[in-house]
C-alpha cells in the first residue's frame, strides 16, 4: 500500500517550507504534509546562492504590499520560528534600496514613488542636490533623481530563513523527504499520487508545485499545462575596496549595475539583457559581466571603487516568468486540489513569507485571508493579461 499524505508539496527550498511551516501552524489544519525536495543540502537552490534582499520599491501594488508583509515578519521571525527556545538569527540590515534614475526614467521613478507611498512604504524621493547631500560618496553624473527606502528595506540572511522555516516545520510534524518526483498521477481534475524516481509511490489529498527554477515547469507539465518559467542564470562578484562606506544601501546605478556592502567587503551582479539571456542550468560564473560592464559602471558611479580587490563568485538561477516576470500563485488551471508557487523571478526569498501563508490561508479557508494575491493566478497567463511591473532588477 502507497504511504499517503493529505498534502505532499514538491519543493523544500524556502518557499516550500514556508508553505510548510504556514499550514501546519495552521489552526484549522490537522492533516498530514510531506515536503519532497531532490536534494536536502540545498547547495544549488536559488534560496542559498540569493542575495536575500527585501524591499518594497515596485510599481504594482500587491508587490510593494508583499514587500511591506515581508519585512514585518522578518523583524519578528526569530520568536516566531523558534523550536525549544532556539531562536535563528536572520541578521536583518535595513540600510534600504537606493534608485538611481536618469532624467529619461525620473518620471517612472516619481509614480512608482506615489504608488509606493499609497501603499505606505517609507520611501523617499530624492533630487540631485539631495541625493548629493545624503550620499556624499556618489558621482551624481547622469542621475536626475533617485528613491531610497528609509525603512522597511534592505538584506538578510535567506538560507538561515529557509532553514528556520524548515526546522519550524518539522518541529510541527511536517515530514521531509529526499527524493524527486517523476512524475504527478491525475485522476480527472484531481492529483491523487506523486511517483519518486526511485519508483516509491506517494498518494495524496492535494499537491503543490513550489518546485522552483530547476523543477516547477516540468512538473506543470506532468500536471498536464505549461507555465512559462524558465531557469536564468545569475552571477554574483565580491571585492573588497580601501575605502570602507558606513551604512551603504544596495544601490541600483542608471546602468542596471547593483552593489551593496557584504560584510566588510562589497557585493554586485547585473540582470543581462534579454537578447542575452539564454536558458541555463549551469553554475559557471562569467567573469567578463564583471570585469566588462559591472566594475566600471560602479567605479564610474562610487569613485571609491576605481581600487579594488576582485574575491570569489558564484552563478545561480532564478526561476524567471518571462511573461511578465511576476510570481505565479494559487490554483493550478484544471485541477481542484492543486496548488502553484512559481515563476518568482529573483523575488521568491522576500515572497516566501506573503506567499507561504497565503498558500495555507487558500488550502485550509478557501480565500486569501491575510493579504490578497489574486493578481498573481494563473488566469492572467492563459488569458493574455501580465501583471505590469516596471521595477524589476
Amino acid at each position: 500500500m502507497a504511504e499517503s499524505f493529505d498534502i505532499v508539496i514538491g519543493g523544500g527550498a524556502v518557499m516550500g517550507s514556508s508553505i510548510a511551516y504556514h499550514l501546519a501552524a495552521h489552526p484549522g489544519f490537522a492533516g498530514r504534509i510531506l515536503v519532497i525536495d531532490r536534494d536536502m543540502t540545498y547547495r544549488q537552490a536559488a534560496s542559498s546562492l540569493s542575495l536575500s534582499s527585501i524591499r518594497q520599491q515596485f510599481s504594482s501594488p500587491i508587490n510593494i504590499r508583499i514587500g511591506l508583509y515581508g519585512v514585518a515578519f522578518l523583524r519578528r521571525a526569530s520568536d516566531m520560528l523558534a523550536v525549544d527556545g532556539d531562536a535563528p538569527a536572520l541578521t536583518l540590515v535595513e540600510n534600504g534600496y537606493l534608485y538611481l534614475a536618469s532624467e529619461a526614467g525620473a518620471p517612472t521613478l516619481a509614480a512608482n514613488h506615489a504608488t509606493q507611498l499609497e501603499e505606505g512604504a517609507d520611501i523617499l524621493l530624492l533630487g540631485a542636490d539631495a541625493l548629493k547631500a545624503r550620499f556624499p560618496f556618489l558621482n551624481p553624473d547622469g542621475v536626475a533623481a533617485a528613491a531610497w527606502g528609509r525603512s522597511g528595506e534592505g538584506w538578510f540572511d535567506g538560507y538561515m530563513l529557509m532553514q528556520a522555516f524548515r526546522r519550524k516545520a518539522r518541529a510541527l510534524g511536517v515530514v521531509y523527504q529526499e527524493g524527486e518526483i517523476a512524475s504527478v498521477e491525475r485522476e480527472g481534475a484531481r492529483v491523487v499520487a506523486v511517483r519518486l524516481a526511485n519508483g516509491e509511490h506517494i498518494a495524496c489529498g492535494a499537491f503543490v508545485n513550489a518546485a522552483g527554477a530547476s523543477g516547477a515547469a516540468r512538473l506543470a507539465s506532468q500536471m498536464g499545462f505549461d507555465i512559462p518559467v524558465h531557469s536564468r542564470k545569475r552571477c554574483v562578484f565580491l571585492f573588497s575596496a580601501r575605502e570602507r562606506i558606513a551604512h551603504c544601501p544596495l544601490i541600483i546605478d542608471t546602468s542596471g549595475a547593483y552593489v551593496r556592502t557584504e560584510g566588510e567587503s562589497y557585493i554586485c551582479g547585473i540582470s543581462p539583457p534579454e537578447a542575452e539571456d539564454p536558458d541555463s542550468d549551469d553554475f559557471d560564473v562569467i567573469w567578463a559581466q564583471f570585469e566588462d560592464i559591472i566594475w566600471p559602471a560602479l567605479a564610474h558611479r562610487i569613485p571609491a571603487f576605481e581600487n579594488i580587490r576582485p574575491g570569489r563568485a558564484w552563478a545561480g538561477h532564478y526561476d524567471l516568468n518571462i511573461f511578465d516576470h511576476n510570481a505565479i500563485v494559487g490554483p493550478a488551471p484544471g485541477l481542484d486540489n492543486a496548488y502553484l508557487a512559481a515563476g518568482f523571478s529573483g523575488h521568491g526569498i522576500q515572497q516566501s513569507p506573503a506567499v507561504g501563508r497565503g498558500l495555507a490561508e487558500l488550502m485550509v479557508e478557501g480565500r486569501y485571508a491575510t493579504l490578497d494575491l489574486g493578481a498573481f493566478a494563473f488566469e492572467r497567463i492563459a488569458a493574455g493579461r501580465p501583471l505590469i511591473e516596471r521595477n524589476v532588477i
